[in-house]
């Protein structure tokens, strides 16, 4: 019987209203000794794309147990609530079949079981269907902590038949050029593109890009600090991916992107232009009050 100590805990809940506590007091009724771990709460209200996409980066990293996110814009519907287990049997997965866990399920590769979470014995009461994460989700990652099996929580399905998930993937034109996705937009307004390192060896140091509103040329560079004032930065994220950036700035305010956005890379052997110089010419100083010019009329 396998327990687990930690659930990693991801909604798009937010923080304002009171359901976050409302499902860690159900759990922490149910396995007092189990930490939960929040991922965030702050994904943006009924974005399973990006929900699946703060997954993909984080899943790796995560502690072993039961990984627990809600983004569910059909609750109450006949989509299915699951558990999926991966690694045979060493974590498991709670949420909606909606998409929003198969991004890290693949991550890690791929589920070795799926289980319909139809055991109505192992939910919380409820008065309604739309609090699945308080009646469902949370009590069941609770009991598969407790070391109860997934098979008596819910009835196994084919995990070939869970709903998969859609990301992006950048594509190349006939010129060279680039088709990119803006995946992501962090606090700092990085913006992380569907792009790998990879796909732009042998390129010059300079890189076009062109959007919807802006088309600007950004410096390849390896750290935030390595960009030039007032220049964009093409820099390798933590996650391994290309990112858009500014030295204490923010390229999606810089560019006007956004999630979801479009930009095309392409090579370029330096700036699309060169700002002109500013020349600086120092005022005349007078050292002798008796040489300052006076007002007229005043002798």
């Amino acid at each position: 019987m396998t327990r687990f100590d930690t659930i990693s805990f991801l909604t798009d809940y937010g923080l304002a209203d009171e359901f976050v506590g409302v499902v860690k007091s159900v759990i922490r009724t149910i396995a007092p000794t189990v930490g939960v771990v929040d991922i965030t709460h702050q994904i943006d209200p009924h974005d399973v794309r990006a929900g699946g996409l703060a997954l993909a980066r984080s899943v790796q990293y995560l502690a072993p147990g039961v990984l627990l996110a809600v983004v569910d814009p059909g609750v109450g519907t006949d989509r299915r609530a699951v558990a999926i287990e991966v690694a045979d049997g060493g974590a498991y997965l709670v949420g909606p079949d909606n998409g929003l866990l198969a991004p890290a399920v693949s991550m890690v590769g791929g589920a070795t079981g799926a289980f319909v979470l139809d055991n109505a014995e192992y939910h919380l009461p409820a008065a309604g269907p739309t609090f699945a994460g308080r009646d469902v989700f949370g009590p069941v990652a609770a009991h598969l902590c407790l070391g109860v099996p997934a098979d008596e929580l819910g009835t196994p399905i084919d995990p070939v038949k869970l709903l998969p998930g859609v990301l992006p993937v950048s594509e190349s034109d006939a010129d060279g050029s680039i088709r990119s996705e803006v995946l992501w937009v962090d606090h700092f307004g990085n913006a992380q593109l569907n792009v790998d390192p990879g796909e732009l060896a042998g390129w010059p140091d300079f890189v076009q890009l062109t959007g919807a509103a802006v088309t600007r040329t950004a410096h390849r560079v390896e750290t935030y600090a390595s960009i030039p004032t007032g220049s964009i930065g093409l820099v390798v994220d933590s996650y391994g991916l290309l990112s858009l950036a500014v030295d204490r700035g923010s390229a999606a305010f810089e560019l006007q992107l956004d999630e979801g956005q479009e930009i095309t890379l392409s090579p370029t052997d330096g700036p699309a232009s060169t700002p002109s110089p500013v020349t600086i010419t120092a005022r005349p100083t007078t050292t002798n009050p008796e040489d300052a010019p006076r007002p007229e009329g005043m002798s």
